[in-house]
């Protein structure tokens, strides 16, 4: 991501903050599909994409923004998280660290790519990155770093702490 909260892909797509998040439907764990689209207009989503479960950078990430979820929950926000893994992956990794938010299977990588998230390491591994979304749909924050895992839950609760209330 650079200074203007842009994150780039290297086929030049970007996500920037000020615009619309894309909608999508993916597989979520516990069973069912996840729709963006059915939270917008009533809560405010912070969507963060990671590489793996059950790996130390990502279960540190999951288990930071559980120990804050209500934090997020306070500020009327749903946290979701989406990697490539499988559905039944998510499932485990979800109860193995009681994550109380919504995983969510990308296994082809279309939704990682509609938003931009581009690979890190040359290629080897996904990339980590955070969308702050408002209740209206458009992105606030964008925060990009494979290695600063934590970082991504306290930049996320700044964004909704900077946000205008709704209706505001």
């Amino acid at each position: 991501m650079n200074a203007l909260g842009v994150v780039r892909t290297s086929g030049g797509r970007t996500v920037a903050v000020g615009q619309p998040a894309p909608d999508f439907t993916l597989p979520r764990q516990g069973g069912g599909d996840f729709h963006l689209g059915d939270l917008l207009g009533r809560r405010a989503v912070v969507l963060y994409f990671y590489p793996k479960d059950d790996t130390p950078g990502c279960t540190a990430e999951a288990c930071a923004f559980r120990d804050r979820y209500s934090v997020f929950t306070d500020a009327d926000a749903e946290v979701v998280g989406v990697s490539s893994d499988p559905v039944a992956s998510h499932d485990r990794f979800a109860q193995r660290h009681n994550l109380p938010f919504p995983l969510l299977s990308d296994r082809g990588g279309a939704v990682r790519r509609l938003y931009g998230v581009a690979p890190a390491l040359g290629g080897l591994l996904p990339g980590r990155a955070t969308f702050v979304i408002d209740r209206q749909g458009v992105v606030r924050e964008v925060f990009s770093s494979l290695l600063a895992a934590r970082r991504h839950v306290e930049v996320a609760l700044a964004a909704l702490a900077a946000a205008p209330p709704p209706g505001g």
